[in-house]
């Protein structure tokens, strides 16, 4: 080949490869694991990694895409004005103030009653409203309750769940539950779509001749969601479970085993391994217990015990007090007089976060996180994150 031909090859341009497309190089980001370093760590690579990164709409995409399968971040303490501790390490800590709710006067006696989808329901009951805040964008949502969950007209607390529907982001619906002086169980729904409540749902709850003088009522625990139903626990003179179908629209109440709530222990309600619903049953010594409601081939449900942890074994622990369950990661959080542990009931792993005094009640935070690309002002610089988070 003559030295001119090979000049004018030099000077074609090369054979533009599959990550020079912008839109081949986005569904590849967007598969980075959710964790809060991925992609302030992209964004570091070159300049057009960070502008791609960097846009809302990406974000969006990202945080969308890993939503059912969000990281555990951390949790919110019920009792401790709610001050967020990450369970991560560096270079994925999140350092408190980064979800830092600005708290009023409209905040006193305020409940907490639990975060899903990355979203923090709160009732405020000075002005009788429900807080839907979204910790990462910082957006957050008032809505007026209806009357029927007037505090003359209930028995305990009003407790509720907050969730986004499969397919309707950014949309969310709030589900109130509470029992009144008529011996029956109330729900109600509403619809960020709609911005309207429907219609209030009701079921009887049972009374039991030999149970507690103490009314039935819906127990201030977070809820869980199994399936397409939202369940509570009932406490008072009925000890069980209420179960609210997001499809039918409906009530329902459940019988749990005597041998869940008998002298020495305690049961929570849980997502099962297989997704549908389950308990907990910690008893005094140490032994946990994993129990899930099956359904047969003619429809009779019953409760089975699917397996036993001996968490004194595993952990060295004499008792332990069960302070939240993570239902997307299925780890529990434990309190013992040597500290506080994060137990993956799975893998049953475990990990000790720190040490206190207190025991708390913990709404632990699933959700999908990254400085520097998030949406609704609520962003920071990805660059600070991996140094801030390494200085922990």
């Amino acid at each position: 080949m003559s030295s001119s031909s090979r000049r004018r090859d030099a000077r074609l341009p090369a054979a533009a490869g599959p990550l020079d497309d912008d839109d081949f190089l986005c569904e590849i980001l967007l598969r980075l694991p959710p964790q809060p370093s991925s992609l302030p760590r992209a964004s570091a690579v070159c300049k057009r990694w960070r502008r791609l990164v960097s846009d809302p709409g990406f974000f969006r995409r990202f945080r969308l895409r890993h939503r059912r399968n969000p990281p555990l971040l951390g949790f919110f303490d019920k009792y401790g004005g709610r001050p967020f501790r990450s369970t991560l390490e560096a270079p994925n800590r999140i350092p408190p103030e980064r979800f830092s709710l600005q708290r009023d006067d409209d905040y006193d006696r305020s409940i907490s009653l639990g975060c899903r989808h990355g979203l923090f329901l709160i009732f405020l009951t000075k002005h009788r409203q429900v807080l839907v805040w979204d910790p990462v964008t910082g957006d957050e949502h008032r809505i007026a309750v209806p009357g029927a969950f007037d505090l003359d007209k209930t028995v305990g607390l009003v407790n509720g769940a907050v969730l986004r529907p499969v397919g309707e982001d950014p949309h969310f619906q709030v589900v109130l539950a509470v029992a009144d002086h008529k011996q029956q169980a109330l729900a109600c729904v509403y619809s960020s779509k709609t911005g309207l409540w429907g219609d209030l749902i009701s079921t009887p709850l049972p009374y039991e001749a030999d149970g507690s003088p103490i009314p039935t009522m819906v127990f201030i625990e977070d809820s869980v969601l199994a399936g397409d139903s939202l369940y509570w626990k009932l406490t008072g003179n009925f000890q069980g479970i209420l179960e609210f179908d997001l499809v039918k629209q409906s009530l329902a109440v459940i019988r749990v085993p005597l041998d869940m709530c008998g002298e020495g222990r305690c049961f929570k309600i849980m997502r099962a391994e297989s997704g549908g619903l389950g308990c907990l049953v910690l008893s005094y010594d140490c032994a946990a217990q994993l129990w899930k409601r099956k359904t047969d081939c003619d429809g009779a449900s019953s409760w089975g015990l699917a397996r036993t942890i001996e968490l004194d074994k595993l952990l060295s622990l004499k008792s332990v007090c069960l302070l939240g369950i993570a239902e997307e990661n299925n780890v529990v959080f434990l309190w013992n007089t040597i500290g506080i542990f994060m137990f993956h009931l799975q893998s049953l792993k475990f990990k000790k976060l720190f040490k206190t005094n207190i025991i708390s009640s913990y709404h632990p935070f699933e959700s999908v996180y990254t400085a520097g690309t998030c949406v609704g002002g609520g962003g920071h610089d990805g660059a600070k994150l991996l140094l801030n988070t390494q200085d922990d």
